[in-house]
């Protein structure tokens, strides 16, 4: 009887799997015959402008400023300008008390006229011990005594005009005189304000030569200077305007480097024309360098650069394109690290069939500039394709998401 009860309980163990398996493949087939077919977002292909740039940021400078210092030490007693005002070149801007300096002037012309007047003496009595000297009256021991004693008075004279000339010099330099036509952009000192020159030149005004015409010195990554090229035309914002767009022209890319928290930057000097004023020194710059353009170009959102298609979604394969592809793999390198000209292939896909049962087509393209939304399209495509930028049922939310404004691994052209 218990081998009986026994078996018995194994048969229905094996019903009761049976009948599981048999439900759980029902409901398989049942949902992936009724599942839900997905529906895409698309775009249509279609020409237009494009531009790539290298942003970076910058500040506005005057192309020549001077800066105006003082070589004596003294008190301010005269300022004859302020800030923005308009300076010639040799005006008098500023004036230091010449009281000292004039006082050295007076000693040097009294130690100057005194030490010409021994000059006078000792020439006479050289005249006079030469005379003696020939009529055998002095010896030659007194001769040349006498006319040492000529030549060093003569010394002294020299280093007494010499002195006179140093005092004049340094009493000349109390006068601050502008050495061009400009603005002034910087007052560094006040009226009674003592200036010290003993061990450096203080700068006392900074003069900007002509304002209508600035530069900016942007500091443009490592990355992106092999691109940047004199006479490349550059937009720029500033904070102060941010609805005006000012342009500009690259003028010069240094070679000299700058590194900032192993950052490396070069500076590349931007002309800009400022006729009406707005720019002033010191006006951070936000610079678009644009290094290539295209008047009429197709073009691809960056989004269906990126985007894969569902395992549920019906693809066909360009397969011209892929032995394309292929070819272009061979003739670019075969060894691993190599295939750098096959870089600017991607693969993107068309929608294809009505509605009720969209397919997708696979197309190998080639890509060329891009402004970081949207990518050139040289071969591959034609105006009006769809092309498809993302997926909008359950399945597909699993898949990347697309963001416009990247550029989903597009190599930097």
């Amino acid at each position: 009887m218990a081998e009986k009860s026994n078996g018995g309980w194994w048969k229905w163990l094996l019903l009761v799997v049976v009948i599981a398996a048999g439900a759980a493949g029902a409901l398989y087939y049942f949902r992936g015959s009724h599942a839900e077919a997905p529906s895409f977002n698309s775009a249509k292909i279609a020409r237009g402008e494009l531009q790539q740039t290298v942003t970076a940021t910058g500040t506005l400078n005057p192309v020549k400023s001077v800066q105006v210092g003082c070589q004596v030490s003294g008190r301010i007693s005269g300022l004859y300008v302020d800030y923005n005002s308009p300076v010639t070149n040799g005006q008098l801007i500023a004036e230091i008390d010449p009281r000292v300096y004039l006082a050295q002037v007076g000693s040097a012309e009294a130690d100057l006229a005194n030490s010409t007047a021994n000059l006078e003496l000792q020439r006479v009595q050289a005249e006079r011990t030469a005379e003696l000297y020939t009529n055998k009256l002095v010896s030659g021991s007194d001769y040349d005594t006498a006319m040492a004693t000529l030549h060093q008075a003569e010394a002294v004279v020299k280093i007494k005009n010499a002195s006179l000339e140093n005092a004049s010099t340094s009493l000349g330099y109390t006068k601050i005189i502008s050495p061009v036509d400009g603005t002034v952009i910087s007052r560094a000192v006040d009226l009674g304000q003592t200036v010290a020159a003993s061990f450096n030149t203080p700068t006392l005004f900074l003069i900007a030569n002509d304002l209508t015409r600035m530069q900016i010195d942007a500091a443009v990554a490592e990355a992106d200077v092999g691109s940047v090229v004199e006479g490349q035309n550059v937009d720029f914002l500033v904070d102060a305007y941010p609805s005006r767009t000012f342009h500009g022209e690259v003028v010069q890319v240094r070679n000299s480097p700058t590194t900032v928290n192993n950052v490396v930057t070069y500076d590349t000097v931007i002309g800009v024309t400022n006729a009406d004023y707005k720019l002033k020194p010191g006006m951070t710059a936000n610079v678009s360098i644009v290094i290539a353009q295209r008047a009429d170009t197709l073009k691809i959102p960056n989004a269906a650069l990126r985007f894969r298609p569902p395992e549920s979604a019906k693809v066909l394969t360009n397969s011209v394109a892929a032995e394309i592809v292929s070819t272009n793999r061979i003739a670019g390198g075969g060894q691993r690290g190599k295939g750098k000209g096959n870089r600017n292939v991607r693969s993107v896909y068309v929608l294809v069939g009505d509605e009720k049962s969209p397919e997708l087509k696979q197309v190998q393209v080639k890509t060329g500039i891009t402004d970081g939304i949207f990518t050139e399209v040289t071969e591959g495509l034609n105006e009006g394709d769809k092309v498809v930028t993302g997926a909008v049922n359950a399945e597909a939310s699993n898949q990347q998401p697309n963001n416009p404004f990247g550029g989903g691994g597009f190599p930097r052209r």
